[in-house]
């Protein structure tokens, strides 16, 4: 079986819609998934998290950006990884060390998240990945 691991770690819409797209269509493929979800990518992942704005560095792209995703009624990309999770065998792994850094509880996180672990043991299970991606 085909194995992808992607490293989350950007916060903004742009980066993390990708995260839910590409786990989705390797879910659909039948491909093992497992994302490492750090920093803003963790952030991202909070029940109260705002919705993930479009990058600064599009500059007046990004607001035509945010529009056209609106308008063609885009899911998140929480919906998307749920949708993937649905799919297939797709894992959700919080980073230890950004989770205690930020002082988050499990509680904290939305629902697809499938356990909190240190960055040893996510490049222990994700070291026989067919596709590699930090995102």
């Amino acid at each position: 079986m085909t194995k992808i691991s992607i490293i989350m770690f950007s916060g903004t819409a742009d980066k993390l819609m990708p995260v839910g797209v590409l786990a989705s269509a390797a879910a659909g493929l039948g491909y093992e998934v497992e994302i490492f979800a750090t920093f803003w990518g963790l952030l991202a992942l909070k029940k109260d998290a705002p919705q993930p704005d479009v990058s600064k560095d599009y500059g007046p792209m990004a607001e035509m950006f945010k529009k056209i995703m609106q308008e063609k009624n885009m899911p998140s990309f929480i919906d998307l990884l749920r949708q993937a999770k649905e799919i297939g065998n797709v894992k959700i792994y919080a980073c230890a060390q950004t989770f205690d850094m930020m002082g988050l509880k499990k509680e904290d996180l939305v629902d697809i998240v499938d356990d909190v672990i240190g960055a040893m043991e996510y490049l222990e299970k994700s070291k026989d990945a067919d596709i590699n991606l930090f995102i």
